[in-house]
C-alpha cells in the first residue's frame, strides 16, 4: 500500500548563481507555514473567548458562560476548577501568549525568513509541552470534571495536527537517511493521524461521560 501524496511539501528555493538560476538545498515548507499561520489564529481566538468568559466569571460567579449549553458541554465548571488556572493563573492567558508564536513563524517563513535547526528543536519544544498540557487537560476534564469545554475542544483540535506537522517537519530537516525519508512519508499520513487522535478522544469521552446520551 502506497502512502498518501504528502500534504505539507517543501518549496523549492531559487538563486541567481554564474551561470543562471540554481536551486538551494533549503527550502521554505509554505504549506506548513500556512497551516502554522491559520492554526494559531483558531487556536488564538479560543484561548481570547475564554479569557473572556474568565473576567465575566469573576465578575459575577453566578453568571452563566456563553459557552455553557449543558450540564455536559460547558466552559464554566473548567474555568472555576483548580485545573484551570494550574500555574496559579488562568490557563487562557497560556494560550493567548503561546498561539502567537505559530502566527509569527508562519508568517515569517511565508515572507522568506530560514530557520537554523536549533531554532525548530525549541519550537517542537513548545509544541511537545503544548500536546502535553492539552492531553492532561483532556484527561481532567473527562475524568475529574466530567465535562466537554467547547472552546477547549477547539485549541485541543488545532493542537494535534500543529504538533504532528511541527514534529515530522523537525525529523526531515534534522534526521538523516531512513528517518529523514520516514518524516517525509509520515508527513501523508498527517491528516490520519489527526483524525486517529480525535477518535481517541471522542472514544473515551463517549466511554466515561456517554456523550450522545447527555449532549443536550
Amino acid at each position: 500500500m502506497s502512502s498518501p501524496r504528502d500534504p505539507w511539501p517543501v518549496q523549492s528555493v531559487f538563486s541567481e548563481g554564474e551561470n543562471g538560476p540554481v536551486t538551494e538545498k533549503r527550502s521554505r515548507p509554505v504549506v506548513l507555514a500556512v497551516w502554522l499561520m491559520i492554526a494559531g489564529v483558531i487556536g488564538w481566538w479560543a484561548a481570547f473567548e475564554l479569557t473572556v468568559e474568565k473576567m465575566v466569571q469573576l465578575a459575577d460567579p453566578g453568571a452563566a458562560a456563553g459557552c455553557d449549553f449543558s450540564v455536559l458541554v460547558q466552559c464554566s465548571a473548567n474555568l472555576g476548577s483548580w485545573q484551570g488556572s494550574v500555574f496559579g493563573f488562568p490557563n487562557p492567558i497560556l494560550g493567548l501568549a503561546g498561539w502567537v508564536a505559530p502566527v509569527v513563524v508562519g508568517a515569517a517563513i511565508l515572507a522568506g525568513a530560514r530557520f537554523a535547526k536549533w531554532f525548530w528543536i525549541l519550537f517542537l519544544a513548545g509544541m511537545t509541552f503544548a500536546v502535553a498540557f492539552v492531553c492532561w487537560l483532556i484527561g481532567q476534564s473527562i475524568f475529574s470534571l466530567g465535562t466537554l469545554c467547547p472552546w477547549c475542544m477547539v485549541t485541543w483540535a488545532v493542537t494535534f495536527p500543529t504538533f504532528y506537522a511541527v514534529l515530522l517537519h523537525v525529523l526531515r530537516i534534522i534526521g538523516t537517511g531512513p528517518i529523514s525519508r520516514g518524516a517525509d512519508k509520515l508527513m501523508g499520513w498527517l491528516p490520519v493521524l489527526t483524525v486517529v487522535s480525535y477518535a481517541v478522544v471522542a472514544v473515551i469521552a463517549q466511554l466515561r461521560l456517554d456523550v450522545l446520551e447527555n449532549l443536550f
